[in-house]
């Protein structure tokens, strides 16, 4: 008799505070005191003035070592050898998304305590079990499966506001496809990214995701606008941080996800965003389901207020091609890629079809203002 599983995977700890990149010793000092730091170049001097200084308050030495911009095989490995060579027992990842996938992969393979602190809301990486590794190229290369979630996830809003606005909104793009993904895996019996079936408290935690997206956006893009924290940024860090990852690790994704690595076949689309890869990908999924008109216009209302690329052109696809974009479809439709919990199996000239159906419609609602899409969330 084949058993059935069904899971809910999350961080040990979630804690939001200001200030924390600075002082983060508190939350670390348990896991161990030999400290390996992933960090991203925008940040490394004051992790090295500030975040350094605050370990060795609690007699926590600390190596930092930069990220080199692509998780890949090659840089895991580099990063593994000079960890090794350090003696570290707890590996702190500082960055965005590809440094935390790469202090991951490190903290699986040397089996360490792995503390995560992200310094943009651009994907929903730091909650998650799951590691993307990239080819040299930039091209996706594999899911890396890891069995244990962070033990600690530290998000300073002080950071995340001051970060780069498009990084904010690919984390909104990122997170805007949890619930419609996750329903399909829901609805379809799909599996999640645990390789088990999606549980209702995942899904639940997805819908959740939208909702608050939903209500704080506009209010969100203001205080990024200003620099300035709110309780509206906060929630939606909770939104695109924590509810995002949990939402689609224990809930699953579909479509999105699938169309925005199909996407990663075009070296145009190299120096585009996760998420804005994965938002696009969603108009696809939409169009595939066919979903109702007051659906598709919150989604695109969202994707206006957050300065998301609506089109290929917007992401740098500039010289269409179909064949290109057949490419993309094929990928996209690979057995081993989340086309599967989709509701039904599709045809490569399906998922095209949709795929130039989506940019038209992107097209089109370029035109509409944003006063003319009201907030439409049936869920």
């Amino acid at each position: 008799m084949n058993t059935i599983y069904k899971t809910l995977c999350s961080p040990k700890k979630f804690i939001i505070g200001k200030n924390l990149l600075n002082n983060p010793s508190y939350f670390i000092k348990d896991f161990g005191n030999k400290c390996f730091i992933v960090c991203d170049e925008r940040l490394i001097d004051q992790v090295k003035q500030n975040t350094v200084k605050s370990l060795e308050k609690d007699k926590i030495t600390s190596h930092v070592e930069r990220f080199n911009i692509e998780c890949t095989k090659k840089e895991v490995e580099r990063m593994c050898s000079i960890k090794k060579s350090m003696g570290s027992n707890l590996i702190l990842g500082i960055g965005g998304g590809k440094t935390i996938d790469t202090a991951k992969a490190i903290a699986f393979y040397e089996k360490c305590p792995l503390i995560i602190l992200p310094t943009a809301a651009s994907t929903d990486a730091p909650c998650t079990s799951l590691a993307v590794l990239y080819k040299e190229n930039g091209e996706f290369d594999q899911y890396l499966y890891i069995p244990n979630n962070p033990d600690v996830v530290l998000v300073d809003p002080v950071i995340m506001v001051t970060a780069p606005p498009r990084l904010f909104s690919s984390g909104v793009g990122d997170a805007l496809a949890t619930y419609f993904e996750a329903r399909q895996c829901y609805q379809n019996f799909g599996n999640n990214l645990t390789n088990t079936k999606s549980s209702l408290v995942g899904y639940s935690l997805s819908k959740l995701c939208y909702k608050i997206i939903s209500e704080n956006i506009q209010k969100a893009m203001d205080s990024l606008k200003c620099k300035s924290n709110s309780p509206a940024f906060e929630n939606m860090l909770e939104a695109t941080i924590y509810l995002s990852g949990i939402g689609a690790e224990s809930g699953g994704i579909a479509g999105a996800h699938a169309i925005c690595n199909g996407l990663g076949s075009l070296k145009e689309l190299h120096s585009s965003q996760h998420g804005e890869k994965v938002a696009f990908g969603l108009l696809v999924q939409l169009v595939l389901e066919n979903a109702p008109t007051g659906e598709i216009e919150n989604v695109i209302r969202i994707m206006k207020i957050s300065n998301l690329p609506m089109t290929l052109e917007d992401l740098g696809y500039k010289n269409w091609n179909d064949q290109d974009i057949k490419k993309v479809a094929s990928i996209s439709n690979l057995p081993s890629d989340t086309m599967s919990n989709m509701f039904r199996k599709f045809e490569n000239d399906d998922i095209f079809d949709s795929i130039v159906t989506a940019n038209e419609m992107g097209k089109r609602y370029k035109q509409i203002s944003i006063e003319n899409l009201k907030p439409n969330y049936p869920i």
